[in-house]
């Protein structure tokens, strides 16, 4: 699967938002400063080559939408960051986590929590 750049993500993140929508609409939704119209419509287009994004014709323009599901995208992001810079221990990233930011026994104890009740 391919990776996206900073930009690209920040467009799927909208398109996931908005479920469907077109370069206007997409826009609307970034933070300020706006990006260029022209801008937006690139990155759109590469993400449809990518395959993460695709559209429907309505009238003279394209309504676009995400193909590839968030959660899809977060678990394959997950899985890279723990292959690339944990050798594949995802016990020695959540570890980099702990000490690095600073968590406290608690918040631990309520992440474990809530990883059991998924099970």
């Amino acid at each position: 699967m391919k990776q996206l750049t900073k930009a690209e993500e920040e467009i799927m993140q909208v398109l996931w938002q908005l479920e469907k929508g077109n370069v206007k609409q997409i826009i609307d939704v970034l933070p300020e400063p706006k990006p260029a119209y022209n801008t937006v419509s690139t990155i759109v287009r590469i993400l449809e080559s990518k395959g993460f994004v695709d559209y429907e014709k309505l009238g003279k323009g394209h309504i676009y939408f995400p193909v590839m599901k968030k959660q899809d995208y977060s678990n394959q992001s997950i899985n890279s960051l723990v292959d690339n810079y944990f050798q594949g221990s995802f016990k020695s990233m959540v570890s980099f986590f702990v000490k690095k930011n600073d968590i406290s026994l608690k918040e631990l104890e309520s992440v474990l929590k809530d990883i059991n009740k998924e099970d």
